[in-house]
C-alpha cells in the first residue's frame, strides 16, 4: 500500500488516465475528486461490498439455481 500526505488541490495519478484529485478537507472530512475514463467503474468500498452480498445472497437460493429447474423455466 502507498500512503501519500496531499494538500488542497494536489493530485496523485494512476497510469496514464485516472487522477485523483483533494477537493477539500473540513472537520476531519476528506472531499477527493476522481477523473477516470467512463469504461472505469468508481466505487465506495462498502457499496461494492454491499453488491458482492447482494450477488452471494442471490447466487445461493435454490429456487432456480439448479439446471433442471431452469430448463423447467424456460418451457414455460
Amino acid at each position: 500500500m502507498l500512503v501519500l500526505s496531499r494538500k488542497i488541490n494536489e493530485e496523485v495519478m494512476i497510469g496514464d488516465d485516472i487522477i485523483i484529485k483533494i477537493i477539500s478537507i473540513q472537520n476531519g472530512i476528506v472531499k477527493i475528486g476522481f477523473e477516470a475514463p467512463q469504461n472505469k467503474v468508481i466505487l465506495r468500498g462498502e457499496l461494492k461490498k454491499a453488491i458482492i452480498g447482494e450477488n452471494l445472497k442471490a447466487s445461493s437460493q435454490n429456487s432456480y439455481n439448479s439446471l433442471p429447474n431452469l430448463c423447467k423455466i424456460i418451457k414455460q
